[in-house]
């Protein structure tokens, strides 16, 4: 307190005393002494509290004096005490249904005010009881009857309004998440110390496992707030495994002792992403705790990476990098703020205007990305300024004939029925929009294809997939959801004959320890990379191929997973390129060595439930019905799904017996030689199954078309309720004369595509004859140039 008191004095220049100080407030008065505060501190941005009461506060357009950018956090649970503080309209009584009505109109009001940053939700004890009756165990699944019975004890208790019950917490606290994640809103918790009567062991942010394995809010952006403590080693462990969780450390610093302040940043740091923690000062009422929360978070920040340079873990540009992150960028990005790190710190009302502006300008670029017919990433990409105020409503004009270039051409063939005659627009899907992490001037936004804005274009891959699943919705109230393992090659660039030629970086075996010695920094950059763009990353070890790695993604529902691969792709592609390498995700990179997948595990989901596998080990195969029927289904068509799933001659290079490629057609339990084989992961009691794995999809596949035909086969197996054929349970091709040989090339697989009626019909006709007359001149080009395949590594 006393240094405290010290570092104020020094600051105004007053009397070394309490009175001192005092008396320079009252002769300067809060608006002076605000803009001292916050001009010394250099804040860029307030985010302002508004479930704090006092007796008189400023409002928002004050505080814009004091800081460039200045936003509101809605306290949820305040928002629910007001609404149930009100009478009911002409003298009845709330119930559940009234409530929610209210409440959700009021909440999904509060976007479309330009001040509102975030959610905030509060676990206090002087906010809301449930820190110290309930904590952090939050139900997402709370029952509507349990949540009645909440509400009605809660009116029973007269007002004001004091909202104690848990379910009825839980019910409040889940519609809320839903509306964030739909307006794409941020939501803070409080975690970790509080008021004298809060039961500590309640608010470990441990508890929030239920809420962040909940598949329906995983795309949700949560920050646990003052580090936690005395938890802070636990909240770095959620930020290191849950791609949505991030850390802020405003109260613990400054509130902590100097050497408390540095252990709990420490602890933050021990696991969580430098990417995933920021700084706030948690400054409350009094100007000064602004000053000194930013000025104490300076010293605590540059004595933990002072420790980390000597130590070896960052270099100095890295230090300063993670400096940048840890007191701007992050929370820049985390709240999708419009301020850039150049932007001046002082405000006046000349410089508002142009801060605004200038905000823009941070973002140089903007890459607009889509995956044509061929499985191929491309962009195209326009100045920041430009997106802002043209591109992210009106998108960019793109001829027909994008979707029918193929591997090794960029005009489409002729029986794709594409030509440079018509234009569609790429219309930026902001909720795909993301900063890039090799390139932190520059943004990727993924693209769906209209005729115009709002009418879909009948080619568009993304649409095919939204299609497809929705009918899944409609019709079984299911959800495919899909996880990626992604396999590939990195290869380095070596001169012979002067001619550059590209070979593995090692010769190591599978899962190799020493493959990991040269490649650590590229791969710890990738991953960084990866959670910085909230995609998770479950392991990765080297593959059985010379210089071959693979990387397996988090599980999440297909339209998601579709988007995620690419961006997988583009991280690692992008990051090799960085480290002077290059990786190729093609099917068969060397004839005479182990060839690359993208096998993709499956399962379904209904309201948040995996209901692929059964409810008890009696079932038939560990299954639930309609996840045999459904697999039945994705079994069935897989000849004609291959056309999309092994788009290029190359990919047949792969699939060949006694490779755990799936070369036959047929399925096993944990059988890695056959098509499809069933997983039953840690946790998953035994004789159940959670997913199944489909082995015959590769890096040269667009995601969104083969995900849509693995839905479209699996939709025919529910409909026709078909069942599966016995397991194999042993290697598929000691069976060869009594199991059917899946496609051998790709002129198999487009003839089993042209007969098949089922995905001609849920897919787009005009799509299909696209992808066909693709795969005819691929088919075509390679038998006529044998060695042409070599050149894939630079487009896949």
């Amino acid at each position: 307190m006393t240094q405290n008191l010290w570092h104020i004095a020094k600051r105004y220049g007053s009397e070394l005393s309490l009175h001192g100080v005092e008396e320079y407030h009252r002769l300067s008065g809060l608006q002076s002494i605000s803009s001292t505060c916050f001009e010394t501190a250099r804040i860029s941005a307030i985010l302002i509290d508004d479930g704090v009461e006092f007796v008189k506060k400023h409002d928002i357009e004050w505080h814009k004096s004091l800081a460039p950018v200045v936003g509101r956090i809605l306290r949820i649970e305040r928002l629910a005490e007001k609404i149930l503080d009100e009478e009911f309209p002409d003298g009845g009584a709330w119930t559940l249904d009234t409530f929610t009505e209210t409440y959700l109109g009021k909440l999904k009001s509060y976007p479309f005010s330009l001040s509102l940053i975030s959610f905030c939700y509060l676990v206090l004890i002087d906010i809301i009881n449930e820190a110290l009756l309930y904590g952090l165990e939050i139900n997402t699944n709370a029952t509507r009857k349990d949540a009645e019975e909440g509400l009605s004890e809660i009116l029973s208790a007269g007002k004001p309004t004091c909202i104690m019950n848990k379910s009825f917490i839980d019910y409040v606290f889940t519609c809320s998440l839903e509306v964030a994640l739909c307006f794409d809103l941020p939501v803070q918790i409080h975690t970790g110390f509080g008021d004298k009567d809060l039961d500590m062991r309640l608010s470990n942010p441990l508890h929030l496992r239920t809420l962040l394995e909940d598949k329906r809010f995983s795309k949700c952006r949560i920050v646990l707030l003052h580090a936690s403590y005395p938890f802070s080693k636990e909240a770095s462990y959620l930020a290191s495994v849950y791609p949505q969780v991030y850390l802020d450390f405003g109260l613990a610093v400054p509130k902590l002792s100097f050497h408390g302040m540095i252990s709990s940043v420490k602890e933050l740091l021990e696991l969580a992403p430098i990417k995933k923690v920021m700084f706030s000062t948690d400054g409350y009422a009094f100007p000064e705790t602004f000053y000194l929360g930013a000025k104490q978070a300076r010293e605590v920040v540059f004595s933990v990476l002072r420790d980390a340079c000597i130590d070896g873990d960052l270099s100095i540009p890295e230090a300063i990098e993670a400096t940048k992150d840890i007191f701007a960028q992050n929370a820049i990005q985390f709240y999708k703020i419009n301020l850039s790190l150049d932007s001046k710190h002082t405000v006046t009302p000349n410089s508002m205007k142009m801060n605004t502006s200038a905000s823009h300008n941070d973002v140089s670029l903007v890459r607009i990305i889509w995956v044509d017919g061929s499985g191929q990433h491309r962009c195209r990409v326009v100045p920041g300024k430009r997106f802002n105020n043209v591109t992210k409503k009106n998108g960019v004009s793109l001829t027909f004939a994008c979707m029918g270039a193929t591997s090794f051409a960029d005009a489409p063939p002729d029986e794709t029925n594409l030509t440079g005659v018509g234009e569609i627009r790429l219309i930026p899907d902001l909720s795909t929009k993301c900063r890039i992490p090799w390139k932190t001037q520059e943004e990727m936004v993924l693209a769906d294809m209209q005729l115009k804005p709002g009418e879909a274009w009948e080619y568009c891959p993304r649409e095919a997939l939204r299609r497809v699943s929705k009918i899944l919705k409609d019709e079984f109230d299911l959800e495919m959801n899909a996880g990626f393992e992604n396999e590939f090659f990195l290869l380095k660039s070596v001169l012979r004959e002067e001619k550059e030629e590209w070979m593995p970086i090692d010769s190591t075996p599978y899962s190799s320890t020493s493959a990991f010695d040269a490649t650590s920094p590229l791969l710890h950059e990738v991953v960084a990379a990866l959670n910085s763009l909230n995609i998770t990353v479950e392991q990765l070890h080297a593959e059985a191929g010379k210089g071959q790695f693979e990387m397996a993604m988090g599980y999440t529902v297909c339209t998601y997973a579709a988007d995620s691969l690419i961006f997988t792709r583009e991280v690692i592609r992008a990051v090799a390129r960085k480290h002077g390498l290059l990786a190729t995700f093609m099917p068969k990179y060397a004839l005479d060595d182990i060839g690359s997948g993208s096998h993709v595990h499956i399962s379904l989901d209904q309201n948040g439930e995996n209901v692929f596998k059964a409810s008890d080990e009696t079932s038939r195969y560990g299954m639930s019905t309609v996840g045999e029927e459904f697999m039945a289904g994705v079994l069935h068509h897989l000849p004609a799904i291959m056309a999309f799933t092994a788009p290029v001659p190359n990919s047949y290079d792969r699939i060949v017996p006694n490779t755990w490629s799936g070369a036959y057609q047929c399925w096993g339990k944990e059988n890695r030689e056959a098509a499809l084989r069933t997983a039953c992961p840690p946790g998953i009691p035994d004789g159940l199954v959670s997913n199944f794995e489909i082995k015959s999809f590769d890096g040269c596949a667009n995601p969104h078309l083969g995900l849509a035909a693995i839905v479209a086969a699996g939709i025919d197996g529910l409909r026709r309720h078909l069942s599966l054929p016995e397991p194999v349970d042993t290697n598929p091709h000691s069976l060869a004369d009594k199991l059917h040989r899946l496609p051998a090339s790709l002129s198999e697989s487009l003839e089993a595509l042209q007969k098949d009626s089922v995905l001609t019909d849920l897919f787009s006709e005009k799509l299909l004859v696209a992808i066909k007359g693709i795969r005819k001149a691929e088919i075509d080009y390679y038998s006529k140039n044998r060695d042409a395949y070599k050149q894939l590594i630079y487009r896949y």
